[in-house]
């Protein structure tokens, strides 16, 4: 469980069910090519190792909810009393905002390991059982759609 704590990201978004770490961790490149055009990169910059990890995607590291909480001294926001803030507020990617407003109250209710337990079961396809990226709107497996987020 250690080693999953890391892929914790103080966000909210579980990195263990993160399209950009599932795509460099398998070597997938036609996913990376996939990927890329979302992000504006070229396929070899999709890598992660977890936002807490020393290898992080570029957007990542410039993630202002890890200043923030950095600069609070907690683990996340899931410890924040100031949560939903302007941040979470702004933040740029829909999906990503979704998560997070459902994955805080989670985290704070289950506690990180429960709370990890639920990312990873939730980001499956319920027809087949396929493990699928946060995001995904098709299984790749059976092709059913999802709305797991």
């Amino acid at each position: 469980m250690e080693d999953k704590k890391k892929l914790a990201a103080p966000c909210g978004l579980y990195c263990g069910v993160c399209g950009i770490l599932m795509a460099h961790r398998d070597n997938n490149v036609k996913f990376k090519e996939r990927l890329a055009p979302v992000y504006g990169v070229n396929p070899e910059d999709i890598r992660c190792e977890g936002c807490l990890s020393d290898d992080v995607f570029f957007y990542c590291k410039v993630c202002p909810i890890k200043d923030c909480v950095g600069q609070k001294g907690i683990e996340g926001c899931h410890q924040c009393d100031e949560f939903p803030c302007r941040i979470i507020e702004d933040f740029p990617i829909p999906v990503g905002k979704k998560v997070i407003l459902r994955s805080i109250p989670a985290w704070r209710k289950l506690g990180t390991e429960k709370w990890i337990e639920e990312e990873e079961r939730r980001y499956h396809c319920p027809n087949c059982g396929y493990e699928v990226f946060r995001g995904a709107k098709k299984c790749r497996n059976c092709k059913e759609s999802l709305d797991l987020d």
